[in-house]
C-alpha cells in the first residue's frame, strides 16, 4: 500500500527537497504541497493523505492551528511535525494538538523515512533530541490527578503503561518484561483503548501531565519514544 503524504511548509526549497527525498521510495508518494496551513488544511481534506509532514511556523495559518483544526476535521489522520530545538514551546502544544509524531529537520533522510512508516502504520513516534524535553517538560508542568480510566488498566497494563512513559520502544519493554513482541503491542493495544487515546504519543503526555509516574522521570530521560 502506498503511503500519501501531503508536504507543508512555507519555503519551497524544503518542500522540494522533500519531494526529491521522497520521490526515489517506491512506497511513499507526495499528493501534495501547501505552502501555510490554510493550504495544509484544504489540501488534507482533498487528497486523504496518510501522512502529513508539517512545518511549525508558516504565515497565515501556523502548523499548530493547521494540526488542530485538520484532526478535529479528521481524527485518522497522521501528522508528522517538522521541529528545530529552538521550537520547544511549540512542540508541547503540537502534543496536545494530537500530532502523532516529531522529527527534528536536521535529522538524517533515512530517520524521516523510518518516522513516515511509523506513522503510516498506525504508530507513533518521537525523535530522541525531542523525547528527552518532552518528558522533561511535561515532568515540570504536570498536575497530579490520574484519569478514572487508569483504575481498568490490569497490573500488567499499567506496567507496560509506565514502561511507555519512561520512552522505552516495545522490544524494549518486550525485553524487560520477557514477553512477546507481540504480547506489549496487545497491552498498548488494550491500553489506548481503555484510556481513549490515538497513540503512545498520547499516552506519554497523559503520564506525564498527571504525574502518574513521576518517579521514573530519570530513567525516562535517557531513551527514545518509538512504536
Amino acid at each position: 500500500m502506498t503511503i500519501r503524504v501531503l508536504v507543508v511548509d512555507d519555503q519551497s526549497m524544503v518542500r522540494a527537497g522533500f519531494r526529491m527525498l521522497l520521490a526515489g521510495e517506491e512506497d511513499i508518494e507526495v499528493v501534495a504541497e501547501a505552502r501555510n496551513g490554510l493550504e495544509a488544511i484544504h489540501s488534507a481534506a482533498r487528497f486523504h493523505p496518510t501522512v502529513i509532514l508539517m512545518d511549525i511556523r508558516m504565515p497565515e495559518v501556523d502548523g499548530l492551528a493547521a494540526t488542530r483544526r485538520i484532526l478535529e476535521a479528521d481524527d485518522a489522520a497522521r501528522v508528522l511535525i517538522l521541529t528545530t530545538f529552538d521550537l520547544d514551546e511549540y512542540v508541547y502544544e503540537a502534543l496536545a494538538a494530537g500530532a502523532s509524531g516529531f522529527v527534528l529537520k536536521d535529522d538524517p533522510p533515512e530517520q524521516l523515512l523510518t518516522a513516515i512508516r511509523t506513522i503510516a502504520a498506525g504508530d507513533a513516534l518521537l525523535s530522541p533530541g525531542v523525547t528527552k524535553r518532552v518528558i522533561q517538560q511535561f515532568s515540570r508542568i504536570r498536575h497530579p490527578s490520574a484519569p478514572r480510566q487508569f483504575a481498568e488498566l490490569t497490573a500488567r497494563e499499567r506496567e507496560v503503561f509506565r514502561l511507555i512513559a519512561d520512552g522505552l520502544s516495545n522490544a524494549e519493554i518486550a525485553a524487560q518484561l520477557y514477553v512477546s513482541d507481540t504480547t506489549v503491542k496487545t497491552h498498548i493495544t488494550h491500553i489506548l483503548q481503555k484510556l481513549h487515546l490515538r497513540d503512545r504519543v498520547q499516552a506519554v503526555v497523559l503520564a506525564y501531565q498527571s504525574g502518574l509516574f513521576g518517579e521514573t522521570d530519570e530513567s525516562a530521560r535517557g531513551h527514545d519514544a518509538t512504536s
